[in-house]
């Protein structure tokens, strides 16, 4: 029996670090605004903006601004 250990899993990947190509946080945050409106109109965000995804994968306080960006623009449920 595997036992799924997401924790474990999240923890390996920000050690292993990201597969692909990610941006800092300057360019995260410089990016962030257009990102979530792309997300917001169902198009493809990754594509326009290449390596935010990963940077928000691995990045925790990143994450948590776009999360609170989706929600206050978006409505109550971040993605």
């Amino acid at each position: 029996m595997t036992m799924e250990r997401p924790d474990l899993k999240q923890a390996l990947g920000r050690l292993l670090g990201p597969a692909e190509a990610e941006v800092g946080c300057d360019a995260c945050f410089q990016e962030l605004d257009r990102y979530v409106e792309l997300e917001l109109a169902g198009k493809d965000a990754d594509a326009a903006v290449p390596g935010l995804r990963a940077h928000l994968d691995g990045c925790p306080a990143c994450r948590e601004e776009h999360d609170s960006l989706y929600a206050l623009v978006g409505g109550e449920h971040a993605p």
